[in-house]
């Protein structure tokens, strides 16, 4: 088996009587790589062993089906308090004064 690479991209060949012997496994081959084979005779290529592409896209929805894993109790959480609860967040607002109200009431584009 030969690999050429060519302005096209690399393309596998291989000599007739060889693709004779090892037909069944070149096939898989070509199936699993998705890359063509060429198939020469006497050096000139006769013929090109490609695979076939899907006719149906794979669909995008659900493509993440099983693959997830839960881990720990989803619905019974622990409560750890949020800063504006706490409070804790007070002084990063300490010097913050609010923009001038608009029309309607409402506060002003910036």
């Amino acid at each position: 088996m030969t690999i050429c690479t060519g302005h096209e991209g690399t393309d596998m060949s291989v000599n007739a009587a060889e693709f004779k012997s090892k037909c069944l496994k070149l096939i898989d081959q070509v199936a699993a790589t998705h890359e063509p084979l060429v198939i020469t005779k006497r050096g000139k290529p006769m013929a090109k062993l490609v695979p076939i592409e899907r006719e149906t896209p794979i669909s995008l929805f659900g493509y993440m089906k099983n693959t997830g894993q839960i881990l720990g109790d989803i619905v019974d959480i622990s409560h750890d308090p949020f800063a504006a609860e706490t409070g804790e967040e007070d002084g990063l607002y300490a010097n913050f004064k609010p923009k001038k109200k608009g029309r309607l009431g409402q506060f002003a584009p910036g």
